[in-house]
């Protein structure tokens, strides 16, 4: 695998760097609660301002769905990144290309331009030839650093390529290498899966089938494969219409060897009590919340095994006191192989979220914020992002 990447471009000095980053953080009232992708995209502009290039940064913010929304200003996230860099940003609020290419004209080389919402478009969405052509209008060199948009086909990830000359960013370089080394793993390699939607998770499961030792499965995700079985799940969170993705993973009315699920549950009860059952023993009127101490031990015995460990999706409603150990204890045990033992890879925001609170990422050989494009990318489907820059 080849990757095109921006240290490779050896004319930089005043060019204008259309640079597209994740900088889709949590704002609450109008302040910043979350920097990690601020933080973690910084490598990128800090090269390509030390090259002399104009930075023209271009995010998104949310999920806008009527043009301009106060809610989903990009305006205190760029207030916020020229605090980190100590260097003035100039914030866009429309997208305007006369406008631009005239500040661009002006400004010294070195200088960062922030867009404002690319959402706030509609060509954005529908992966629009006429507003990456507007993007792509005052711009010399296109760089993506957003690895947790690539599997979307959207105007600022996929259309622009076809205008500009294209790059990897530092960052998505970076995250590319670690996720490729899942592909050819070390061994044993344990496969964690938890959260909710199997239509998501399934093609992950299929695609390191083969490699993996053991694929252990947590959280909302279980659910679905006690439906298929005809098991009780009360009132428990499920996919409606996952037959299909589940019924791969079965042979003869049999799961499939490699796939283990979970042999005790915490259940919250019609009273509102926390109490620990067999998936066999939950009554209609349960919600299964979390997994129980015996699938922590099972779990914790594959997990010390191996050699390379993927965990995507917590074990539970780990945001509660009542339903938070199977998620900590499994983020423990990981970061805790992942110390030199095995080459631990974490991802999706949720995952992310749990492993901090276990204070333990630093142990970690890399941890992800791309939930949904980390798994497009493991389970081998195309990805619009990264056409023209990974070989």
């Amino acid at each position: 695998m080849r990757i095109k990447s921006i240290n490779n471009c050896k004319q930089l000095k005043g060019k204008r760097v259309l640079l597209r980053v994740d900088f889709n953080v949590p704002l609450k009232n109008g302040r910043v609660v979350d920097d990690y992708r601020i933080v973690s995209g910084l490598g990128t502009i800090k090269y390509l301002l030390g090259k002399g290039a104009k930075v023209i940064i271009a995010a998104h913010l949310g999920e806008p769905k009527n043009g301009y929304e106060e809610t989903f200003s990009l305006k205190p996230v760029a207030a916020y990144l020229q605090k980190l860099l100590k260097t003035k940003i100039r914030f866009i609020s429309e997208i305007d290309s006369k406008k631009i290419t005239k500040i661009l004209d002006s400004a010294p080389d070195g200088e960062i331009i922030f867009l404002e919402n690319l959402r706030f478009n509609k060509g954005e969405l529908s992966d629009d030839d006429i507003f990456a052509k507007q993007l792509a209008s005052f711009s010399d060199l296109y760089v993506n650093d957003a690895f947790s948009v690539c599997h979307r086909k959207q105007a600022s990830v996929s259309a622009i390529k076809k205008y500009l000359p294209s790059y990897a960013g530092l960052l998505l370089t970076e995250e590319v290498k670690a996720l490729a080394k899942v592909l050819k793993p070390k061994k044993p390699l344990v496969v964690i899966i938890g959260g909710a939607k199997i239509s998501t998770k399934a093609p992950l499961i299929s695609k390191l089938y083969s490699e993996a030792s053991e694929i252990l499965i947590g959280g909302a995700l279980a659910n679905n494969f006690w439906k298929f079985q005809n098991i009780n799940i009360g009132k428990s969170l499920y996919d409606k219409g996952s037959e299909i993705d589940i019924k791969k993973f079965f042979k003869r009315g049999k799961l499939a060897p490699k796939i283990f699920l979970p042999i005790d549950v915490v259940v919250e009860t019609k009273d509102g009590r926390a109490v620990c059952k067999k998936p066999m023993d939950v009554l209609s009127s349960d919600t299964i919340y979390d997994i129980g101490p015996e699938t922590i031990s099972l779990y914790a015995s594959f997990i010390k095994k191996a050699k390379t460990l993927v965990w995507n999706g917590p074990m539970g409603k780990f945001e509660e006191n009542s339903f938070k150990h199977g998620t900590l204890n499994i983020a423990s045990l990981v970061a805790s192989r992942s110390r030199g033992l095995a080459y631990g890879l974490i991802g999706g925001g949720e995952t992310v979220n749990a492993l901090k609170i276990t204070k333990m990422e630093e142990y970690v050989d890399w941890v992800s914020t791309a939930g949904g494009a980390m798994l497009t990318f493991l389970g081998g489907e195309k990805m619009p992002g990264l056409d023209k820059i990974i070989y």
